[in-house]
């Protein structure tokens, strides 16, 4: 269950088919919000989901943190069967409900969502940063360490170096180096925030690694987790 301070969300409703699915997205990428929406930025909630597929479950893990500190206020590690297959396009589907059951547990309620995946830097606008966004109502990034969609020109090798990702003529994101001589990430708004506001809070977010720290502490407790399971094998 959500967290009273989330709006309620129908899942029953949830597409169980890739044509259900594209559906909702081109209805919902109307309801994305890129300007910036949002009072003072306090804490903010890294999320990052891994899966089991052996047992077929997915585990969501959020680490909220202070913005100013980066130092982590309090840890969710919550697990659900898996209910949406693996489909290029549609990961918030598969994603998103063992997120909204994390999400319920948290004490208090985070000012923005950093995710590990794409904002609008997506075929149809609609990443799960996007579509998490606009179910909770919440400002959010998408930072994504592989490209989707679009076209752009490598950044510089320094830290900061950056350029636009484009697609059709639109700007959807910014190809970002966040360390050197380290791959590239695709930072895109997800909801109520804009470009070059989302950039700047993920250039906000590095202290000296590829990943910013809000997803990056996420994602290193997946990465905790797929290990354990090789060991186990």
């Amino acid at each position: 269950m959500v967290a009273m301070f989330f709006p309620s969300t129908n899942l029953h409703s949830w597409p169980t088919t890739a044509a259900e699915a594209i559906e909702l997205q081109q209805e919902f990428r109307h309801r994305v919000k890129i300007e910036n929406d949002f009072g003072e930025l306090k804490t903010v909630a890294g999320i990052d989901v891994s899966y089991d597929i052996k047992a077929d479950t997915s585990r969501a893990v959020i680490v909220l943190m202070k913005l100013d500190r980066l130092e982590p206020l309090q840890t969710i590690v919550t697990d659900a069967p898996t209910t949406f297959p693996y489909i290029p396009g549609l990961l918030s589907f598969r994603e998103i409900p063992v997120i909204l059951q994390a999400l319920g547990h948290l004490a208090t309620k985070p000012d923005l969502l950093m995710v590990d995946g794409q904002g609008i830097a997506h075929p149809r606008r609609l990443g799960i940063a996007a579509h998490l966004g606009v179910l909770v109502d919440m400002p959010s990034i998408g930072v994504a360490k592989s490209r989707l969609t679009g076209t752009y020109k490598e950044p510089g090798p320094a830290t900061g170096d950056q350029s636009p990702l484009m697609d059709k003529g639109e700007r959807i994101g910014t190809v970002l180096r966040s360390k050197p001589k380290t791959n590239v990430l695709f930072i895109s708004p997800g909801h109520r925030m804009d470009i070059a506001t989302a950039t700047q809070l993920t250039l906000q977010c590095l202290r000296g690694y590829r990943l910013p720290e809000p997803t990056r502490i996420a994602d290193k407790i997946s990465k905790q987790r797929e290990r354990r399971q090789q060991t186990l094998l």
